[in-house]
């Protein structure tokens, strides 16, 4: 059997940047269960909108002679030629030298290199797996627009962060039907970015309760003193949230900074962790099933991604950490490159689109928020249902 042939179209590969951690994985391999894993298929082109100072991507090119670098999106599916000639594409737009919209979103050109790969599609007259990376696009109409073309196409369609595919410490899952009435993922970051992977931590959890996922109606989002606020009301009805979530939530982080000195492990009080936290922001949303949640997110008191949930079954909260090693290795990204390949083997995402598309909106509607000076928001378009994959795809070797 031929191996397949994947091209990539990335905004900037550089170090660090996501196209650097996924497509060197594709390149030369990565550890995967106590062995050097290579992919079974071959990266051979690669499409770069920015070439910035410190690129490596012509680097990699000279040194793996199958990959080549090619000036438009077109080409590089087609390798030169007038059809689609590759069996699979990677969508990598994070990071690059791109403007900033009046919300502070960031105008990634995500879709825009996405209807460059869906034109080459319909002009050869076939399509193939496409992975998007983190959310699908900073303009909700645009996303939902990306979801309903690789339906309407028939290719599948798979987005999202590294999180819900992470180690968690300890490796729980959620009990496949539990009622869950309150949930919370405490992480590091702001609006438009990690706000996201905070997003995608509680999303991974509590989309397998009971009836699966049924969509969120409304969205607030505070900041500043408003969080500080939120969090003295000491619950969800007082306009806060579950103080034993969140206790739950810094419990398991394994960036918990001190509050004190002299001290490397304290559970800072309500006070210690005002003057911890800088810029915080909270997302308090409601579920259409009534299931109530919010991500609080800012830089200084964790640096890492908590979850936390009070089940109706549980006297104490579920609870663990999405587990993100070594900074400079990034090994996280093992396990989302390891789900791409069976996107591109089987067809099919390992996980529904629906759910990037959830936290692809809710991404978007917690900016909203925010812009329009932290106002609660319907959100009647964010009501999406589906069901959770029977098996989770968490990394547990």
């Amino acid at each position: 059997m031929a191996r397949l042939k994947i091209a990539a179209v990335v905004t900037e590969y550089r170090k660090y940047s996501h196209a650097q951690h996924i497509v060197d994985r594709f390149l030369y391999g990565y550890g995967w269960n106590g062995r050097h894993h290579h992919p079974p298929m071959d990266l051979v082109s690669l499409y770069t909108d920015q070439v910035p100072e410190g690129d490596a991507s012509r680097a990699r090119a000279k040194e793996i002679p199958p990959l080549r670098i090619y000036p438009t999106v077109a080409e590089a599916l087609t390798l030169g030629g007038e059809k689609l000639a590759v069996d699979g594409v990677l969508l990598i737009g994070e990071h690059g030298d791109y403007p900033t919209n009046e919300k502070g979103q960031r105008l990634y050109p995500r879709y825009e290199l996405f209807q460059q790969i869906v034109d080459v599609f319909r002009h050869s007259g076939k399509s193939v797996p496409v992975f998007n990376d983190k959310h699908l696009s900073w303009n909700w109409d645009w996303a939902k627009e990306m979801v309903q073309t690789s339906r309407d196409m028939g290719f599948a369609l798979m987005a999202g962060s590294s999180l819900p595919v992470s180690r968690r410490i300890p490796p729980v899952e959620m009990p496949a039907g539990a009622e869950v009435e309150e949930a919370m993922s405490v992480a590091l970051g702001g609006p438009d970015s990690y706000d996201f992977h905070a997003l995608e931590t509680l999303q991974t959890m509590v989309e397998r309760r009971r009836g699966g996922e049924t969509g969120v109606v409304a969205m607030h989002a505070l900041k500043g003193d408003a969080v500080w606020d939120a969090m003295d009301s000491g619950s969800w009805e007082g306009g806060g949230w579950d103080p034993r979530l969140f206790e739950a939530c810094l419990c398991r982080s394994q960036t918990l900074s001190s509050p004190r000195p002299g001290f490397s492990h304290v559970l800072p009080s309500a006070k210690e962790v005002r003057q911890l936290r800088r810029n915080p922001v909270a997302y308090r949303f409601e579920y259409a099933d009534g299931l109530k949640a919010t991500i609080l997110i800012g830089d200084g008191l964790v640096r890492d991604f908590n979850f936390a949930a009070r089940l109706k079954s549980r006297r104490e909260p579920l609870s663990t950490l999405m587990f993100l090693p070594y900074y400079d290795l990034q090994n996280f990204f093992s396990p989302l490159v390891n789900h791409i390949e069976t996107l591109f083997l089987t067809g099919k995402s390992p996980y529904p689109i629906e759910r990037t598309l959830l936290t692809t909106g809710l991404t978007a509607a917690g900016v909203e928020s925010l812009f329009q000076g932290q106002k609660r928001i319907a959100t009647p378009h964010l009501q999406i249902s589906y069901q959770p994959t029977h098996d989770s795809t968490y990394w547990r070797t």
